[in-house]
């Protein structure tokens, strides 16, 4: 079953997105834009600012977004030219 809530940081992404969805459209209402053409653009970023939000939050849920940063630091090959680390030294 398809879970549609929000989960931990995505609740800060959606509202960040809203912030600046919200101030791109008044900037564009100043300056003088069409309002229908600022309404459309506004409602179009922010229809597609909650499909990602939710498919993000979908796809890795509470801390798998966090997890899957945090693996790209984790090396995928170690290489020694030393054998030393592999000797047995016996005093």
């Amino acid at each position: 079953m398809l879970s549609l809530r929000l989960k931990a940081q995505y609740i800060w992404y959606l509202g960040g997105g809203l912030v600046i969805a919200l101030l791109l459209f008044a900037i564009l209402y100043l300056v003088g834009v069409n309002s229908y053409f600022c309404i459309v653009l506004v409602a179009g970023l922010t229809i597609f600012l909650f499909t990602k939000v939710y498919k993000l939050s979908n796809k890795y849920g509470e801390h798998g977004m966090m997890k899957k940063i945090a693996s790209r630091g984790i090396p995928k090959v170690v290489k020694s030219n030393d054998r030393h680390i592999f000797k047995k030294e016996h005093r």
